[in-house]
């Protein structure tokens, strides 16, 4: 069992702010805020991130869209109930925020460590260019009896690995937050575009029956951080 429910989530993200700020939901008298954070890949693609950020965190800062911060976190998911059922939203959680200035460089600007349990049959397949991928829906324990749903992918060797991985097995993932448009069909003749957010894995741990974790399973050479597929 995870027993350190603040280290098994961490994210760290550098970028532009891309959107304005907007209010979201008010908790115990706490307000809110939602905005979109453009953070760089190795290429010309972007990824756009969702953040919710306490307005006390604010304060002192004036953001605007252009401004380079840093968000420092988790990534965490909730339910939304609508018209169409039920959706799982994807955030990032910021527990603080910095102000950058524009000039500053950084080595890994989209850093992500879940510790977590597979609660849905990992799905193994492969890409029309005959990239090997495996989808993994991760169970994150978070305080006060919650947990937070985060789908990952896999790549190459490590999705072979995850194929035969069984629900409730303990794994850790390190990796990046991506975004990714796809489009949905909503009748026999219109689509709408949609974004997806989940976690590109580029290095994983199995736990074993007494806890410890295998040595880690690092698939460099099908590391996607820099493709678009």
């Amino acid at each position: 069992m995870v027993e350190n429910t603040l280290d098994n989530n961490l994210v760290e993200i550098i970028g532009e702010v891309d959107s304005e700020l907007i209010f979201n939901h008010k908790v115990y008298g706490e307000g809110f805020y939602n905005f979109t954070l453009k953070v760089s890949r190795l290429s010309d693609v972007a990824d756009y991130i969702p953040i919710t950020v306490s307005e006390r965190l604010l304060e002192d800062m004036n953001l605007r869209i252009g401004d380079q911060i840093e968000v420092a976190g988790q990534f965490r998911s909730y339910n939304n109930y609508n018209n169409e059922g039920n959706k799982l939203i994807l955030t990032v959680f910021a527990k603080d925020i910095n102000q950058l200035q524009d000039d500053k460089k950084v080595k890994n600007p989209n850093s992500i460590f879940l510790n977590g349990y597979i609660c849905k049959h990992p799905i193994y397949r492969t890409t029309p260019f005959g990239r090997e991928i495996c989808d993994i829906l991760l169970a994150v324990n978070r305080a006060y009896n919650k947990s937070d749903y985060i789908p990952c992918i896999a790549w190459g060797r490590n999705a072979r690995y995850s194929g035969i991985l069984k629900v409730g097995e303990n794994i850790k993932v390190w990796g990046r937050i991506q975004s990714r448009e796809y489009q949905k069909k909503i009748n026999d003749e219109d689509t709408v575009s949609k974004v997806a957010y989940e976690v590109s894995i580029s290095k994983m741990e199995i736990a074993n029956s007494d806890g410890s974790f295998e040595s880690d399973t690092n698939d460099t050479e099908n590391d996607p951080s820099d493709n678009d597929e």
